[in-house]
């Protein structure tokens, strides 16, 4: 498909244009990212931490690579902790969708893994090291491949776990590992551009459908023009991943602009950055009612 004259509809084109910038991946980045969407897993008498909550690996076929993560008790009472290894993908708002570890399955990295130690105790204010090695075959495909540890929290104390096991929700957080094996080449497509919400939560939502076998990030902006063709905001666009032949939508929040947007129709305009030679690009209009 040529996106360059490509009209989905009326209000919506999209089109391509050469990168001001080239994009560089980092080679081994660590952010924040929990099961949860926090830091923190907590219920009534257990309260614990990880970090980091995103582990990113650029991996050879049959190399291997050790990291660490920092498990802490900020609680006041004794807590266990037990790991598990879990496949993972994102649903199409982003949200992490857990399963058991199963062979065969796509872009999984479960069985590439080995962890120590699988259950600990720690202490109130005390920290635990959870380390996991990551060896990739030596005949695997380049792409972006994922795997997580999943850290579940448990009260030590007989007492306390009679009362955790009352409860229906388990605290748990875990840390995505992505493994990059090679670098193939990224393929993205900009399927629509739609507007959600209305007043302060008003979204602009763009539809990104991934046809490669790596993962990608997304870094962008999103102009703002009045019906004279002024620029009046400008919104970053949200670092998020896209993973492997998927789709996923990424929202753009109206009220993040420094200043409200009055009452009006306005054309807003998508340059975003997937780390392709060429940005995608799609603009629409909005109308925003008070």
């Amino acid at each position: 498909m040529d996106v360059r004259r490509r009209h989905l509809h009326t209000v919506f084109a999209l089109h391509a244009e050469r990168a001001v910038a080239a994009h560089r991946i980092a080679i081994a980045t660590v952010v924040a990212a929990a099961l949860f969407l926090a830091p923190r897993a907590a219920d009534a008498q257990v309260s614990a931490e990880a970090s980091p909550l995103r582990v990113e690996i650029a991996a050879a076929p049959g190399g291997s690579h050790t990291q660490s993560v920092t498990v802490t008790n900020p609680g006041t009472e004794r807590v266990r902790v037990r790991t598990t290894l879990t496949d993972w993908f994102l649903a199409k708002d982003g949200a992490p969708q857990f399963q058991d570890p199963q062979d065969g399955r796509p872009y999984a990295a479960a069985a590439w893994v080995r962890f120590a130690p699988p259950e600990f105790v720690l202490e109130p204010g005390k920290q635990g090291i959870v380390r996991f090695t990551v060896t990739v075959p030596a005949e695997v495909q380049p792409g972006g491949y994922r795997t997580g540890l999943l850290f579940e929290f448990i009260p030590d104390s007989p007492e306390e776990a009679k009362k955790a096991r009352q409860i229906i929700f388990r605290s748990r957080i875990a840390t995505l590992v992505y493994v990059h094996v090679g670098q193939p080449a990224a393929a993205v497509e900009l399927t629509n551009l739609q507007i959600r919400g209305n007043g302060d939560q008003t979204q602009i939502v763009a539809a990104l459908k991934n046809t490669s076998r790596r993962s990608v990030r997304t870094k962008g902006t999103l102009a703002v023009y009045d019906g004279n063709g002024i620029a009046i905001a400008q919104l970053v666009v949200p670092d998020v991943p896209v993973l492997p032949e998927s789709e996923r939508e990424v929202a753009i929040n109206t009220a993040d602009a420094k200043q409200p947007l009055v009452s009006g129709t306005y054309r807003v305009e998508l340059k975003l950055d997937v780390g392709m030679p060429e940005l995608l690009v799609g603009e629409t209009t909005m109308r925003i009612e008070r």
